[in-house]
């Protein structure tokens, strides 16, 4: 029997780490927890903990570390704290993959950690390649390090592409469900709450990644990411709108053929897929049934209307720091929207503002990412302190 692969999870309590968990409990003759990471939720980490027996827990919050530290220390499982922690804390020898599932930026240092550790990684951040796919990416190559892709539409990219490494891509298709306000005009959209924002069709997800799929940020963000995921040209991925997230994603090849990956929306099975690769384990997720669905439908997406996805696009093809001011200023944005400090439309006007603004840098390293990211933070909270929800 093969040996047991030691997962580290970062962003444990997420709504990926906490699905993450359960496929591993599905599967504990071949999966192990090793590291737990968790930002600020001390009492869900201290519940994983207990449960799964991990190695060590790292909170993100260096104020909670004791109130970790108290209850785990009896454990025999070690507590670490801060941003410094995570990121150390990737070198451990015992770690075999690596589950990057924490929010936005902040996946961007451990993700390169793990990488320089050579440990695999599977990859639900997607903040860390819209940032600095280059950098990621061409470090990964350097180490023989693979990146497994555990969002939905990348998993079924990269599952469309089993067997087929050899062959010439000519185009990929990312599907969307088109989010709560499809078919809506910017009048409709005016006076749209959190509340309505965070009611997504299809998928259960955190609220950062539901806000996104409201605006379709996610979607152009999904792009940036399968440009450096597949090696792609900015030209060479489209988007189209397929209400019933049936259909993941479809890979077109230069012969003309398109193979699609189909299933039923669930998160627990691209995220099974990226940790047990290249093997398919068993499972009792629920079937997909054609006569559930007896029409599939796509449509063009409307980039006029939600202006976010064409703003992502623009950041794609100008490339260099561009996506780095995008998804911070976009981070910014979402949090104060989920705060009331900015609404639906508004969030859009901040980024645009922000793109215009930070300093573009063609070849960026990692301080001028970071540096970027900062200042593209700074200038967007400005904007919005400026603007009441009223007036913007």
């Amino acid at each position: 029997m093969e040996d047991k692969r030691n997962i580290a999870i970062l962003g444990s309590t997420g709504s990926i780490g906490t699905q993450a968990l359960e496929v591993i409990k599905a599967h504990q003759d071949r999966f192990a927890v090793e590291v737990l990471v968790a930002n600020n939720n001390v009492d869900l980490l201290i519940k994983q903990a207990i449960e799964f027996k991990p190695n060590a827990v790292v909170i993100g919050d260096e104020r909670k570390y004791k109130e970790v530290a108290d209850v785990l220390l009896n454990h025999d499982i070690k507590v670490y704290a801060g941003a410094e922690s995570i990121v150390q804390i990737m070198e451990m020898d015992t770690i075999d993959l690596v589950l990057t599932a924490m929010v936005g930026f902040s996946g961007l240092k451990p993700t390169m950690a793990a990488i320089k550790a050579g440990k695999s990684i599977a990859l639900a951040n997607k903040e860390t390649l819209v940032v600095a796919g280059e950098l990621v990416t061409s470090l990964a190559k350097e180490k023989g390090v693979n990146i497994l892709p555990v969002d939905s539409e990348h998993s079924a990219i990269f599952q469309c592409l089993a067997g087929e490494w050899h062959n010439k891509i000519e185009k990929i298709y990312l599907t969307a469900s088109g989010g709560p306000f499809r078919g809506k005009s910017i009048e409709e959209l005016k006076n749209i709450t959190k509340e309505q924002a965070l009611k997504h069709p299809n998928w259960e997800m955190g609220n950062k990644i539901t806000i996104d799929s409201a605006t379709l940020m996610n979607k152009g963000l999904e792009m940036i990411e399968a440009k450096w995921l597949f090696n792609l040209k900015a030209d060479q991925i489209d988007v189209i709108v397929h209400p019933q997230s049936i259909i993941h994603s479809i890979v077109q090849f230069q012969d003309g053929s398109m193979k699609a990956q189909m299933g039923l929306p669930d998160m627990k099975l691209p995220i099974q897929y990226a940790i047990s690769y290249p093997e398919r384990l068993k499972s009792d997720f629920p079937r997909f049934n054609f006569m559930d669905y007896p029409q599939l439908t796509f449509e063009q997406a409307d980039i006029k209307t939600f202006r976010n996805l064409s703003m992502a696009i623009n950041a794609m093809n100008k490339g260099g720091n561009m996506p780095c001011i995008l998804n911070a200023a976009n981070e910014v944005a979402v949090q104060c929207f989920l705060e009331d400090e900015v609404s639906f439309l508004g969030m859009s006007e901040v980024i645009e503002d922000v793109m215009e603004k930070v300093d573009f840098i063609a070849k960026p390293t990692l301080e001028d990412y970071e540096n970027t990211d900062a200042e593209a933070r700074r200038i967007s909270k400005e904007l919005i302190s400026k603007l009441s929800v009223k007036t913007i």
